[in-house]
């Protein structure tokens, strides 16, 4: 199946975003970022930052931890690496030019995988979320933030007509939390142990996975 986003449209979108990213973007989806961050902060010190953007997230993580971020977007990889200069983020070990869908990484490198606003803006989000599940250790963590999509009623048709219009800007606002459950339901190596809102006003979810070890018993996301 073609995927509603590609590749080019959405190095185009972000590519055009990148120099106004952080004034529009920062305060709405702080309190996300931050959440986030916490959420990383219990798996481990080894995190990997995908869709780093211009780096928003990367002051908030430990001192004491080793981030590693990559993104699609140069013009946005580079003013995070731009930040990390400035504010002397020595936990920043690499910012890399990187695509989400096939991660450049041994199996089982990182405590955590934080990917905000990420997985309903890339093209192929289950495979994406298999890569997340490949990188990350076992008793690891995948950790998300994103909007997901109304499932029925007048919110969810405005949605899916805002859809429609926002595709080459690199948006999927319509996008449901039954494929994002499905994934974890079908790949058999996950569980679900986290699923909330976050302001403001519930506008974003947070998603944490933790990556099954050897004799753990399957809990089917719900």
């Amino acid at each position: 199946m073609k995927p509603d986003l590609d590749k080019q449209t959405i190095e185009k979108a972000y590519a055009r975003w990148a120099p106004v990213y952080d004034l529009v973007f920062d305060k709405v989806m702080a309190a996300g970022r931050r959440a986030a961050v916490a959420a990383a902060r219990q798996a481990g010190t080894r995190i990997l930052d995908v869709g780093v953007g211009t780096g928003l997230e990367l002051p908030l993580f430990d001192p004491g931890s080793t981030v590693v971020g990559v993104d699609l977007s140069e013009p946005m990889l580079r003013k995070a690496q731009q930040r990390a200069r400035d504010q002397r983020l020595h936990h920043v070990a690499g910012l890399c030019v990187m695509d989400a869908l096939r991660l450049a990484f041994a199996d089982a490198s990182f405590d955590a995988v934080v990917a905000p606003y990420v997985i309903t803006v890339v093209p192929h989000p289950e495979q994406t979320l298999d890569e997340f599940a490949r990188v990350v250790r076992p008793g690891g963590e995948i950790v998300l933030v994103n909007h997901i999509g109304a499932e029925a009623g007048p919110v969810a048709a405005c949605e899916r007509w805002l859809a429609r219009q926002t595709r080459h800007i690199g948006w999927r606002p319509e996008f449901p939390w039954e494929r994002i459950a499905a994934w974890g339901r079908q790949h058999g190596g996950v569980e679900l142990i986290e699923r909330r809102g976050v302001p403001p006003l519930g506008l974003f979810t947070l998603v944490r996975f933790r990556r099954l070890e050897a004799g753990d018993a399957v809990t089917v996301a719900a």
